[in-house]
């Protein structure tokens, strides 16, 4: 038999990639509903890898704007600026899939670490502590 097995309006037809993107939205959605005036300029999305490198690879050093596990990315927050044509860009918040997936066992320690490194980006984007943004959760 050929072609796919189950049928496109089913959550089992999902990509890994569309299973990942739905959960970085439910990941993201608590912190949106309760910081959502303050969120308003701000993006997430969504890359395979990092194509970023340590400050100081000797050390493995990255600026606050990044959280990593070593010397490997797992999410940066890109603060507002102008492109190359001169267009005003919005805040971004990038998580990589990849290295994000290979650390979580199951999808609900996907979820947990979405949710921590989420609360920590959003925190240095409003300039607060992560346990600001969720008081149940240590300082990341």
């Amino acid at each position: 038999m050929r072609g796919p097995l189950l049928p496109a309006t089913v959550p089992g037809w999902r990509s890994r990639a569309e299973r990942f993107d739905m959960a970085v939205l439910e990941a993201y959605e608590p912190i949106e509903r309760r910081w959502r005036d303050r969120l308003t300029g701000l993006d997430v999305a969504v890359d395979e890898i990092p194509r970023i490198l340590p400050r100081d690879p000797d050390s493995v050093q990255w600026p606050p704007e990044v959280v990593a596990d070593g010397p490997v990315a797992l999410g940066r927050l890109i603060p507002a600026g102008v492109d190359v044509r001169g267009n005003a860009t919005r805040a971004r918040i990038v998580l990589f899939r990849k290295p994000i997936e290979r650390r979580a066992k199951d999808t609900f320690e996907l979820s947990e670490l979405l949710h921590e490194i989420l609360v920590a980006l959003v925190a240095t984007y409003l300039g607060v502590d992560p346990p600001v943004i969720d008081p149940t959760i240590d300082d990341v």
